[in-house]
């Protein structure tokens, strides 16, 4: 009966609509940055269906939510699910689809009466984005014990709010404690936010990696003075050493190849006027690559970059860290299972490494975790123009459903 059970993509799709109507965006798209109101918004609808499908919901103190459903015997419960914290201008899919394909899952079972040997538990994690708090991915870091409590609430975000301050205005700094439940397993359904499923014409990525993360802030500091009178050679112009190390980032990337990225996505000048050279330049760095021995030269490269063109332009820079996280290998074993399941389902599918960060890697720490990917169109995400068509939508859905129904018959 289990090996036939399937989910109803309809009903999953409707979910995930509703949902992006929360903090939606004209035109499409949704802004639901963590711990806003708009997040709470989303949260309390998210709980609500939790309750709705008769699971027993907790809310830890950094804010993670789980939804437990009962197996026929105690112990760790298998777990699924993501986020539905968005960028400002994000889409319907990225994380979302990962937490309602859990529930859709669990009325799936509803409906067939059918109770698992061990507990299930569909959770979504405070945060993920990193948007307006660094670093991303902070409430499931701290449920794995990768950053301490203490550490993230007293974090300030762009706007200068604390995580504590915030949790508590929109009532999301719950009693349940931090780093519970165990679990037996984790796997997470999610959008690939790539081109390479749809360019090969695969339905399911078995993802058998998470690329390394490095954050960085880099502040240079000049003098600020008159863009007419000041010749070209007497400027301590902190907008250019800002201006040219972005343009050094793009290089060397290329130069590495392989997985390695890199992304300039933020730069602020100060005093910011046509008229005057910039005092101050604060820029941010994104470098990412599956081998970390690459992704630690190119920063190391970067950097030295960045400080010997302030030294030659009388200049100072200071660099800070917002975020490092190693390359994550998953588990074979349930990589395989993803694998093996997609193709008994009749599936195309393909091992693949992730090239965002995700809840996953940090449950990787804790317990064997793999992920589900299905194709993005156009490889767009943090877009509004964000989509995955529902038959994509369903077979991932599916995918879970026998994955989950398999790991959680496990003694």
């Amino acid at each position: 009966m289990s090996a036939e059970l399937r989910v109803d993509g309809e009903r999953l799709w409707q979910r995930l609509q509703t949902l992006g109507e929360v903090g939606g965006l004209p035109g499409g798209g949704v802004c639901r940055l963590a711990l806003t109101e708009e997040d709470r918004l989303g949260r309390d609808k998210v709980m609500s269906w939790m309750h709705e499908l008769g699971l027993e919901v907790h809310q830890d103190a950094i804010g993670n939510v789980f939804g437990l459903r009962a197996g026929r015997e105690a112990g760790a419960p298998v777990m699924t699910g993501s986020h539905i914290d968005t960028v400002r201008t994000g889409g319907v899919y990225d994380g979302n689809l990962g937490v309602l394909a859990g529930l859709e899952v669990v009325e799936t079972l509803n409906r067939a009466g059918l109770q698992t040997r061990r507990p299930l538990c569909v959770a979504f994690f405070t945060n993920e984005e990193g948007a307006r708090f660094a670093p991303d991915m902070m409430g499931s870091l701290v449920y794995v014990g990768g950053m301490t409590l203490e550490q993230a609430l007293t974090t300030r975000g762009i706007d200068g709010e604390s995580v504590a301050d915030c949790l508590d205005r929109i009532g999301a700094a719950g009693q349940h404690p931090v780093g519970q439940p165990d679990v037996h397993a984790f796997v997470e359904l999610h959008v690939e936010q790539g081109p390479v499923l749809e360019r090969q014409g695969i339905t399911i990525g078995a993802v058998e990696q998470v690329q390394g993360i490095s954050w960085a802030e880099y502040r240079f500091t000049g003098r600020s003075n008159h863009a007419g009178t000041t010749p070209m050679d007497m400027r301590q112009d902190a907008g250019f050493a800002a201006m040219d190390t972005a343009s050094y980032v793009r290089r060397r990337v290329s130069e590495a190849g392989g997985h390695q990225v890199g992304t300039v996505g933020r730069m602020s000048l100060t005093p910011d006027l046509v008229n005057v050279v910039p005092q101050t330049a604060c820029m941010t760095v994104d470098l990412r690559n599956t081998d970390d021995r690459v992704l630690t030269q190119v920063e190391a490269d970067v950097e030295r970059h960045a400080r010997e063109l302030a030294k030659q332009e009388g200049l100072r820079v200071e660099r800070h860290t917002l975020a490092r996280f190693a390359p994550v290998d998953f588990d074979p074993g349930v990589v395989e299972l993803v694998e093996n399941t997609a193709r008994r389902l009749g599936h195309s599918v393909r091992r693949m490494p992730s090239g965002a960060g995700h809840d996953a890697q940090m449950l990787a720490r804790v317990c064997p975790t793999a992920m589900i990917f299905v194709p993005s169109v156009g490889g767009i995400s943090h877009n509004i123009e964000e989509y995955t068509a529902m038959e994509d939508i369903t077979a991932g859905a599916n995918v879970l459903l026998q994955v989950l129904l398999e790991l959680a018959q496990t003694p």
